[in-house]
């Protein structure tokens, strides 16, 4: 089925620009049946809607809306910032033969003045990194070929992602996609207007972008799909 999803109303970012102001437990209790009826509903609602567009696209990574939206709670245990509430609001469709959100994903967040679309690996644990460069080494041709393509530098831009300064040890220095192998993530960002965040063209925008990333997106995803289970949940730090 089509999605229909009409967009945000305006007051989900007016909410948002008054939780950054406002990010203390008493304000947001007394509020709280403004942010589920504002934010949370309409994300699943929106989750949902993009999940249709993946049954279409690639239904790999068809995610039920309950298992794609993050929580607006922040896990302050470990970090200085004491925010209670996070000021972004996001969702997340990893393939589903991953194991607690391995290997590359899509991912989308907005906040009042943001709207992303993400597609790859973000922070992969030490056996993931080896085993995507292994990929890299054998298969960089055909992945240099898909960086290139034009909806896709036109849509998402370039690779990005933290690198090296050398290629790790292991691989050869003189390897000719030294670039590709010295990086630490891999993954593409499209940042699009806020706009559509009210408007009923958001499905569709960010699913045009989901699907020009889809084979960056599967082909990243080779180098996991025979590992065995990863054994903790992906942190992504911004989402």
């Amino acid at each position: 089925m089509k999605s229909t999803f009409p967009g945000f109303s305006p007051g989900a970012l007016s909410f948002l620009r008054n939780l950054k102001r406002n990010n203390r437990r008493e304000w947001f209790q007394q509020r709280k049946e403004q942010y589920e009826t504002l934010i949370r509903m309409p994300m699943l609602e929106l989750a949902g809607c993009l999940s249709q567009e993946f049954a279409r696209i690639a239904p790999a990574y068809v995610t039920p809306p309950a298992k794609a939206v993050y929580r607006i709670y922040r896990d302050t245990r470990f970090s200085p910032d004491k925010t209670p509430y996070k000021t972004h609001i996001a969702a997340i469709f990893p393939r589903n033969t991953a194991v607690k959100r391995e290997g590359a994903v899509f991912y989308m967040h907005f906040t009042a003045t943001e709207l992303l679309a993400f597609g790859g690996v973000y922070q992969p644990d030490r056996e993931e990194l080896l085993a995507y460069r292994s990929l890299i080494q054998e298969g960089y041709q055909e992945l240099e070929k898909i960086l290139r393509g034009k909806k896709l530098r036109q849509l998402a831009g370039p690779l990005q992602g933290a690198r090296l300064s050398r290629v790790p040890k292991g691989f050869p220095a003189d390897h000719p996609a030294d670039a590709l192998l010295r990086q630490k993530q891999w993954y593409l960002e499209s940042n699009l207007d806020i706009a559509f965040i009210t408007s009923p063209k958001l499905v569709s925008e960010l699913g045009k972008r989901f699907q020009a990333m889809l084979p960056f997106v599967e082909f990243m995803n080779r180098a996991v799909v025979s590992r065995r289970p990863a054994t903790k949940e992906m942190a992504f730090p911004f989402f």
